[in-house]
């Protein structure tokens, strides 16, 4: 999923554009160092984010991790996307034991319009895919206010 977002009212849900390059090269660093594959990937979940009629989804991909490993909350104005993902793998051979294991704990933060209700947050995780709704707020109408002539 590559990195995308959409702005919502009065604010963007896009981060400076300094820290998303910093990022990205950051994660290209750790993904081209042997032994570190899809480390960044890890530290740094990619995540879309769309806006759509009375909704903003986003989407974080966290293969192999289940609801557990996953924490959702929302404080001073943002979504927090954390966790650790935990691997382990042992592959035993005749001569040899081949043994892999992999740690780290991520975060991501999401900041998000003002007014969100963070009873209408809503997350699942499905087959490595995790699907936060976040029911946008509702907007006041202008409201024209006649001016009368003093007497």
């Amino acid at each position: 999923m590559a990195d995308k977002t959409t702005a919502v009212g009065p604010t963007s849900l896009a981060a400076p554009d300094m820290f998303s390059a910093f990022r990205r090269s950051f994660e290209r660093f750790f993904d081209d160092v042997p032994g570190f594959p899809g480390w960044a990937s890890v530290r740094f979940p990619r995540i879309d984010v769309t806006d759509t009629d009375g909704v903003i989804e986003i989407t974080a991909e966290l293969p192999g991790l289940e609801e557990k490993d996953v924490n959702v909350s929302f404080e001073d104005g943002a979504l927090i996307i954390s966790g650790e993902k935990k691997s382990e793998s042992e592959k035993k051979e005749k001569d040899y034991v081949y043994s892999e294991r992999s740690y780290g704990s991520f975060l991501r933060r999401v900041p998000l319009p003002t007014g969100v209700d963070a009873n209408s947050v809503k997350a699942e995780l499905r087959k490595g895919v995790l699907t936060v709704k976040v029911g946008k707020p509702t907007t006041a109408k202008a409201t024209k206010i006649e001016v009368k002539a003093a007497a």
